[in-house]
């Protein structure tokens, strides 16, 4: 039975997930190396709690009972030594997921499931820095975690039916609705998402409209919530371009990332987290293009 869940990573995903998990009714403790990110995780979730007081999305009891849910810690082996669920959600790299899921499979007990969030990557490789296959799997939440219905839970090569059978009761009490879906790269919405999003910065750069013109088309024409530079600059460009590297590599030409997404990047233009993207959010917090 999974009662205890560890969450690895304080960025916006890991904080999110967090606060879904302990409104759910886990007992939910964050990791993060970095004690800054810690502080800022739990005055987000404050913040998060506030805001669903206010729009009555959620109760005085149950926001009592969820701050008393979570807890924070910096230690890693020390804090997956307990846990019966563990959720990574660290960045979308090889070698940082490597590290960490070699340190939980030494310090987690036998009976804890392994669960990456990835909205690419392979479960079935991901699984095999540890030694429990069977019990690993990935989940995809959307950012923003507590508004976003959805969580995409993706079986590896060796996952078994009775992980993805507790995975998915366990989203189900986050109050998501979910898919059960094989591996395969991009799994279902990453790799539309991806494709849209990397068309439209080709668009962009091609001149054929402003980032405001293109998102409303698509936002208005497709009945999209959002548009795909504001998807984007949520999501973080960085992150848009390591999933496009991702998929060009695994599913060939059609995912090549657009030159301007690169050259955004790399000028550090990453999306509202940097306080610019395609927009700028500098500037009396006002969405202004340039």
């Amino acid at each position: 039975m999974i009662n205890r869940i560890v969450i690895i990573g304080a960025g916006i995903m890991g904080r999110g997930i967090a606060y879904v998990g302990a409104v759910g009714g886990y007992a939910v403790t964050v990791v993060d190396n970095h004690n800054s990110a810690l502080l800022n995780a739990k005055k987000d979730m404050d913040s998060m709690f506030e805001k669903g007081l206010v729009h009555g999305k959620i109760t005085s009891v149950q926001v009592e009972q969820a701050r008393l849910n979570l807890s924070y810690e910096s230690d890693l082996p020390k804090a997956v030594s307990t846990a019966d669920l563990i959720i990574e959600a660290v960045p979308e790299i090889t070698a940082i997921k490597k590290e960490v899921f070699e340190t939980i499979e030494e310090h987690a007990p036998s009976h804890c499931y392994f669960a990456t969030n990835t909205s690419t990557m392979s479960p079935t490789e991901i699984a095999s820095f540890g030694k429990r296959p069977e019990k690993t799997i990935a989940m995809h939440f959307f950012n923003p975690v507590h508004k976003m219905p959805l969580v995409e839970i993706v079986r590896g090569l060796e996952t078994s039916d009775e992980t993805a059978e507790r995975i998915k009761e366990v989203a189900i009490k986050m109050g998501k609705e979910t898919v059960v879906i094989n591996e395969f790269p991009g799994f279902v919405t990453s790799r539309i998402s991806a494709l849209v999003g990397n068309e439209a910065f080709y668009m962009l750069q091609e001149g054929l409209g402003t980032p405001e013109e293109i998102d409303k088309a698509i936002k208005l024409g497709l009945n999209y919530p959002m548009g795909p530079f504001e998807l984007v600059d949520l999501v973080g460009l960085d992150t848009r371009l390591n999933n496009l590297k991702y998929l060009h590599e695994k599913l060939g030409e059609k995912y090549r990332p657009a030159p301007l997404l690169e050259q955004y990047v790399k000028a550090g233009r990453l999306g509202r987290k940097s306080g610019k993207g395609v927009y700028d959010y500098s500037i009396d917090e006002e969405l202004v293009s340039k």
